[in-house]
């Protein structure tokens, strides 16, 4: 199916397309209208599935924590706040090495109150042990929600994946977008049969207590398996480009970097303004260049280092800031660049978009401009300096 579609419209197509038994969760802004949609469909008898009713987040993806463990293939969505709630029971369902997929519509966190997008939400859990896939545009967000499924019920993986959209950008935009058929998805996404589960007539015990001779070694088996999982990512989204005839690269995007002189590292639809101005210098005669993050956990260290070995300055574009400390994606695109053998390069940090502000094409442009010799550290664009100068009650 092709046509114009409402980003959380589009997400709720194709989760019908995968199939899941159990869908739980808690409207907030903006991600309702995914669950919206999908609760019209249960109701309706378009999605032969169980759709849970609760009282908050917490809730909701609990149940699906205890869908996964007896062995139903499972979805929620959240965003924000709702995240922040979820935070104890996302730690869970990773260590219980349950593969549930979650779509978080991005959006900042209080206070103040605010609804519109940047990526506090998402990158406050980075260290739950989920794997987590940003999208640009409406056609990633759809084609990484049934990449996500195949690659957390991977035998090898067994992890949980959250598929990370920009809030009213993505959810409430509206573009073309190709909503595969249900024997595509079901050539690419097999019935879920899990390695195990709990059953009664087969007893066992999930999430149990582990003293200090044993809790060093599950934490350390995660972080190997999610070592693992960067290997899986381009061997899934090889296969399933052979599919749907739709090519991804996995866990990034190099775009016209080759010969790049000056590079921004991005992640979420802010990427598709950035390439909008790397043509419009290189229409120019400016060698610039994008490198788009698509998976942030696991961090795919040596593609980055690979990409940008080369390039003589750098900017990291933070949707989020480490409050007290620094921007937490250039934070760790400088650590890829210190170790045995690796020369530092000159890497800029800027932040942007907090609480949904325009990131416009001048923005990046004044990015570009600020490129030079001397590196910048957490250095915010757009703030305007007439409330800088203003008491503002928060």
């Amino acid at each position: 199916m092709k046509g114009f579609l409402e980003g959380s419209r589009a997400v709720a197509e194709v989760i019908k397309l995968v199939k899941p038994g159990v869908i739980s969760a808690y409207p907030i802004t903006p991600q309702t209208h995914i669950v919206e949609e999908l609760a019209r469909m249960v109701a309706n008898g378009e999605l032969p599935a169980q759709f849970i009713n609760v009282e908050s987040e917490h809730s909701a993806v609990s149940v699906c924590l205890g869908a996964v463990a007896t062995g139903v293939r499972a979805y929620t969505a959240t965003s924000s706040q709702g995240l922040i709630y979820m935070s104890e029971v996302l730690f869970n369902i990773a260590g219980m090495r349950l593969p549930l997929v979650l779509t978080c519509a991005n959006r900042a966190l209080s206070a103040p109150i605010n609804i519109w997008n940047d990526h506090q939400d998402s990158i406050s859990v980075r260290d739950t042990g989920w794997i987590q896939l940003y999208a640009e545009d409406i056609q990633e967000v759809v084609d990484l929600q049934i990449i996500a499924y195949r690659l957390a019920e991977d035998k090898a993986l067994m992890l949980p994946v959250m598929v990370c959209m920009d809030g009213f950008i993505l959810t409430h935009g509206i573009e073309n977008v190709d909503i595969p058929n249900q024997e595509q998805v079901d050539r690419f996404l097999p019935f879920y049969k899990p390695l195990y589960k709990l059953d009664p007539d087969e007893p066992l015990t999930m999430g149990l207590l582990a003293d200090p001779d044993y809790y060093l070694e599950t934490r350390f088996a995660l972080q190997e398996t999610l070592k693992e999982a960067l290997s899986l990512i381009p061997k899934i989204t090889q296969e399933f480009a052979k599919v749907f005839s739709r090519q991804y690269p996995g866990l990034i995007e190099e775009y016209k970097t080759k010969d790049a002189e000056r590079v921004i590292v991005a992640m979420g639809s802010v990427c598709s303004t950035i390439k909008e101005v790397v043509d419009e210098l290189r229409a120019k005669g400016k060698k610039v260049g994008l490198l788009k993050i698509i998976t942030f956990r696991p961090f795919p260290a040596k593609e980055i280092y690979d990409a940008l070995k080369n390039v003589p300055k750098v900017a990291v574009l933070d949707r989020a800031l480490s409050l007290g400390s620094f921007a937490p994606l250039a934070a760790e695109i400088r650590a890829v660049f210190f170790g045995k053998n690796k020369k530092p390069k000159l890497i800029s940090s800027f932040i942007a978009g907090l609480g949904g502000r325009d990131i416009t094409v001048d923005s990046i442009k004044e990015i570009f401009r600020l490129l030079t010799t001397k590196e910048k550290t957490a250095e915010f664009i757009d703030l305007k300096p007439e409330l800088l100068k203003e008491k503002i009650d928060v």
